[in-house]
């Protein structure tokens, strides 16, 4: 079983060959908007539009929100892929590699920071959409058997959470970090960027104020969700998430784990177990099952579903149906 957070990324020989001649240390720091040189002249004088690559869904609609126009932007991850277990192709590296600008989160993307070291580019924007803000400690369980018990030497590790995209305020952070990054590759199209940016933060706004005023009377305050991905939309509007897995939805929970869950549902009269569209419920709906409550969809927005593109649905949309969702899970 993949560990996101704990593994490292390791090039191919046939990876290195495609990125032979690339220094082995990344010529830009990863902060939110870094740069070793301006390519942006010759980006204005050519007319040429940027290339952006982002990492996942919410990353790549942050950013389409914000170039508009200007850029074309691409996203690595496909979708229906799961982002925590994802690993880029020589392909992906090559992409990485030519983009004028490169947009990820943070910690989801475990092979971010190799990647941009072995496929430098000196004029390339990073920007790293979560740095700078005050991230969340999760508690990782340990994987099961005895080499895992080996290899840490302890039962729990503490890793940063990254699923900061849903908290809607904390979006508005990630937006303006990306804005920072399209003006410092493009500063003559600066006016649109603002102006995209503002207007997308105030749908981000507006969808805050519907959340507040959505779950500031709920009769109960507490979710059981499939993993551990709505810590911060909880601590925004004043919930307690319960989470069945830890911060990757791929890890099984212990049994001691689910007996506890399952103690706690019943204890609480909980009737509804949230699972996820991206990964296998048997396990949420091994727990609705055990204590007869029924299932729902509580959306972690790692990626959109051939349904959610069917439905033109993207980040705003998804969110509000995890209000709504929430809305009546927490009134019953």
């Amino acid at each position: 079983m993949n560990t996101w957070f704990k593994k490292s990324f390791v090039l191919s020989a046939g990876l290195a060959l495609i990125l032979s001649g690339c220094g082995a240390k990344s010529d830009n720091a990863a902060t939110n908007a870094s740069q070793t040189e301006p390519n942006a002249a010759q980006t204005a004088d050519s007319g040429k539009k940027l290339n952006v690559v982002t990492t996942f869904y919410p990353m790549y609609e942050f950013t389409k929100q914000v170039a508009g126009d200007h850029a074309n932007v691409t996203a690595l991850i496909p979708a229906g892929a799961e982002p925590h277990d994802w690993e880029p192709s020589a392909k992906d590296m090559a992409q990485v590699k030519d983009a004028d600008v490169f947009v990820y989160n943070g910690i989801v993307e475990g092979w971010a920071e190799q990647a941009l070291s072995s496929a430098s580019n000196d004029k390339r924007v990073v920007v790293e959409a979560s740095k700078g803000l005050n991230l969340m400690e999760g508690t990782a369980e340990e994987e099961e058997g005895e080499e895992a018990h080996a290899e840490e030497g302890h039962d729990h590790d503490h890793v940063l959470d990254p699923h900061v995209w849903l908290n809607p305020v904390l979006a508005q952070k990630e937006v303006e970090s990306i804005e920072a990054g399209l003006v410092a590759a493009d500063p003559a199209n600066k006016a649109d960027y603002e102006k995209n940016a503002d207007a997308y933060i105030t749908k981000l706004k507006e969808l805050d104020t519907e959340f507040k005023t959505g779950l500031k009377d709920v009769k109960r305050k507490d979710f059981i969700t499939q993993h551990a991905a709505f810590s911060y939309l909880a601590k925004q509007y004043g919930l307690t998430q319960v989470p069945i897995a830890g911060l990757s939805p791929e890890q099984e929970p212990t049994p001691d784990k689910l007996a506890g869950i399952i103690k706690f549902a019943k204890e609480n009269n909980v009737k509804t177990i949230f699972f996820e569209t991206l990964v296998d419920p048997k396990v949420a709906e091994t727990v609705a099952t055990e204590i007869g409550s029924k299932t729902d969809v509580l959306n972690p927005l790692e990626g959109l579903t051939d349904e959610d593109k069917q439905k033109n649905l993207d980040y705003l949309g998804v969110m509000k149906n995890n209000l709504e969702a929430l809305k009546k899970a927490l009134n019953e």
